[in-house]
């Protein structure tokens, strides 16, 4: 296969605001209405749930890393793999970089995106944030009035559901039943608010995500019956 043109992608978001009490009162009322409808198990109180669930949605979430990984053939003519992030407390200017390597790096009409649920939360979750940042979105993540064949961006769980829309599966999941290193390990999709607002650590939250795109990079070889990037192959930048 030739990945010239592919990207593997993950993206880490956090609630706009550290909590509930930090939004203006508008927000409030629609967080307060959207989250009657939210699933909680754990019984919390809705203004609790915004620090638990708003990174989810694009309207009351932002992005705070974006992680990229490209394949490529070394020159021992073996597959290699490189791997970067754009991590900024400043989401216009993250996305402003973003959106400038996408359009500087790809011709658009080639470029195809891979992400973990990348379909229905990575994609439109870029989009929608660069609207909401007044930012032009690159012309490959403008997919909006496409049909579905038209589209060319992969996603691997739905490529794992085979059909099975009713079907969800984690990346950890996957990579831990496939055998495939370098999962996350020491922190979870849960942890990011956490660790993002009350320790600052963006750095950490940075390595989670790289370690994301690998794991999506080496599922995507396996669903493709090829080979994994040795860990000595993988250079991060």
């Amino acid at each position: 296969m030739n990945f010239k043109n592919t990207l593997f992608l993950d993206i880490e978001t956090v609630s706009g605001k550290s909590d509930f009490s930090q939004i203006s009162e508008k927000m409030q009322e629609f967080w307060l209405k959207k989250a009657k409808n939210l699933y909680n198990i754990d019984a919390l109180s809705l203004e609790d749930l915004y620090a638990d669930r708003a990174a989810l949605f694009a309207e009351f979430g932002r992005v705070i890393v974006i992680g990229m990984g490209f394949l490529y053939v070394n020159k021992d003519q073996q597959l290699s793999m490189k791997v970067k992030t754009i991590a900024h407390h400043d989401e216009k200017e993250l996305l402003k970089e973003f959106g400038a390597f996408i359009n500087k790096t790809y011709k658009s009409k080639e470029l195809t995106l891979v992400a973990h649920n990348g379909k229905e939360f990575d994609f439109p979750y870029l989009c929608r944030r660069m609207l909401a940042n007044n930012l032009e979105i690159p012309k490959a993540l403008q997919v909006q009035g496409k049909k579905p064949w038209e589209i060319i961006h992969q996603d691997t769980m739905e490529m794992w559901r085979f059909g099975d829309r009713k079907n969800y599966t984690s990346l950890e999941l996957l990579a831990e039943m496939m055998g495939i290193e370098g999962a996350k390990s020491d922190l979870s999709g849960d942890q990011v608010h956490d660790v993002y607002y009350k320790e600052g650590n963006l750095a950490r939250i940075e390595s989670y995500c790289m370690e994301d795109v690998i794991v999506v990079a080496q599922l995507y070889l396996r669903f493709h019956f090829m080979n994994l990037v040795e860990p000595h192959n993988i250079q991060k930048l």
